[in-house]
């Protein structure tokens, strides 16, 4: 009787180790795409231990974004948000009112602000917290920068950055029929939606769209996607400057992310960066393998890396990257 007890007892033990390799080993990796779905565009905070991803819904927007939270990049659950929406977002001078693209970020003031795309014009919003709920932060309900405000300047894919000093930037811009790119930037008063001066066009070479910039050792480096979003020329490239405004000077090992088709990824671009643990990471989609007539996209992971002169590494395209430790 008592082997018989012992024998039961080594068998639940080897049955509950087994779960737990098992279940290990299910989260040995941050997997790509990091979530089942489509969304593009992604920008992402981290706030009191959870990360906020807000995205384009695809195909090609939606009536809101999409919008997951995360601990871990392995379990994720989806949120929605009152605001934008293409009720509360609509004018004269947009050509659609798709909501895509979205930039969020905390200011010195404590409170979250938005800065997306509605049609071909820019939209900011405000909140006390990463869901809201959220409002326009302008007080007339106007948008932040009209479709019609720059002669060839197709006025999406806004990106916020916060400089160590606390002052604020915009950039945006992107070209039309996928040639003429251009890029667009402007300091930000504290209210973070009055213009500081004349916004100026800073296109660094080789871009199209998507701008998005990262401060490193004094250095400034502003990322962003060339080629077409609906095919394998998309890809990311930078350039580096020693000021938020330039001159640029082009990346070393250009582009940085292209289409791979032996790790399975066509397309890459349009993406963020972040960093967890002294590690950068950097956050963008893919295009999923499809027979379609339009382009569905999902979002991917990988390591983002530096050399010791400072230039950004070539990054391969993974099927994921080692869990974050906490």
């Amino acid at each position: 009787m008592t082997l018989k007890k012992n024998l039961q007892k080594l068998i639940v033990a080897l049955l509950l180790v087994h779960c737990f390799q098992s279940a290990s080993a299910q989260k040995a990796v941050i997997t790509n795409p990091i979530v089942p779905g489509y969304f593009a565009d992604p920008t992402i905070i981290k706030d009191k231990g959870i990360f906020y991803i807000y995205a384009t819904i695809d195909p090609w927007g939606g009536k809101e974004l999409g919008v997951l939270t995360t601990k871990d990049f392995i379990s994720f659950k989806t949120e929605h948000i009152n605001w934008p929406t293409k009720a509360a977002c609509t004018s004269p001078t947009s050509n659609n009112s798709m909501v895509w693209a979205p930039s969020i970020r905390k200011a010195t003031d404590g409170k979250y602000y938005m800065y997306v795309a509605v049609g071909s014009e820019i939209w900011a919003g405000v909140s006390d917290k990463p869901l809201g709920p959220w409002k326009n932060a302008k007080a007339d309900n106007t948008p932040l920068i009209a479709g019609n405000a720059y002669p060839g300047v197709h006025n999406i894919d806004a990106d916020c950055f916060i400089d160590t000093d606390g002052q604020a930037y915009l950039y945006w811009g992107s070209g039309f029929n996928w040639v003429n790119g251009h890029c667009m930037a402007v300091k930000l008063k504290k209210d973070m939606v009055t213009f500081d001066g004349t916004p100026v066009e800073i296109t660094p070479p080789h871009y199209f769209e998507a701008p998005h910039m990262v401060k490193r050792k004094g250095l400034y480096y502003l990322m962003y996607s060339y080629g077409k979003a609906i095919d394998s020329t998309y890809q990311i490239r930078y350039a580096i400057g020693k000021t938020p405004f330039g001159p640029w000077m082009e990346g070393k090992d250009d582009p940085i992310l292209s289409t791979d088709l032996s790790h399975k990824t066509t397309g890459p671009g349009h993406h963020t960066v972040f960093t967890e643990n002294g590690q950068y990471y950097i956050l963008y989609h893919r295009i999923h393998p499809q027979d379609k007539e339009y382009v569905l996209r999902e979002l991917c992971l990988d390591s983002l890396n530096f050399d010791t002169k400072g230039n950004i590494l070539k990054i391969k395209p993974s099927a994921g990257v080692k869990p974050f430790a906490h």
